[in-house]
């Protein structure tokens, strides 16, 4: 039964990381030509295209992307639970345990990324491969405001570290 457990956990975790990367990347204008992120259309516009007959975009947000990264962290949250042999008695903590499970997620998505735009950094500075700049797009928005208050020293650029300490200390929080 735990090996069940597993494969279903796992299979609903990369579905929610699906959605919330196609979240993130559009939130920060990510170019979707890009072969990550076209994958990352192409497996979740089945839930999405729907959705937006339904949901209009509100201003810059896509409403559709938003109910469908809550709608698939919930799946995976009651899944959990019934797998458990829980109900979902107190809905107060089933969203609480959805919504905290999805900042963890956005955070090891970024905590990863860091780590990866920081290696790609030293391997091949200026050089192009797919998903480098999605990456860059991806991470430059949270580097930019601590470049400006601790700038880089030389040729070394100290943002992605402290940024990273920064993250860790919230997923220890949020646990």
């Amino acid at each position: 039964m735990e090996a069940v457990r597993y494969i279903v956990d796992t299979l609903l975790w990369l579905l929610t990381l699906a959605f919330v990367l196609r979240l993130l990347f559009q939130w920060v204008r990510a170019d979707f030509r890009d072969p990550m992120a076209d994958a990352i259309v192409r497996l979740t516009n089945w839930l999405i295209l729907p959705l937006r007959r339904l949901l209009p975009p509100i201003g810059k947000v896509d409403t559709a992307t938003v109910v469908a990264v809550i709608a698939v962290a919930s799946v995976r949250t009651f899944a959990t639970f019934a797998m458990a042999g829980q109900g979902v008695g107190d809905v107060g903590l089933f969203l609480r345990i959805t919504l905290v499970s999805l900042v963890d997620l956005v955070l090891r998505v970024y905590l990863f990324a860091l780590l990866l735009y920081w290696l790609t950094s030293f391997v091949s500075p200026g050089g192009y491969a797919p998903g480098l700049r999605l990456l860059a797009r991806l991470c430059e928005p949270i580097l930019k405001p601590v470049r400006r208050i601790i700038p880089p020293i030389g040729q070394i650029d100290f943002s992605v570290l402290w940024v990273s300490i920064v993250i860790g200390a919230l997923l220890v929080l949020l646990r």
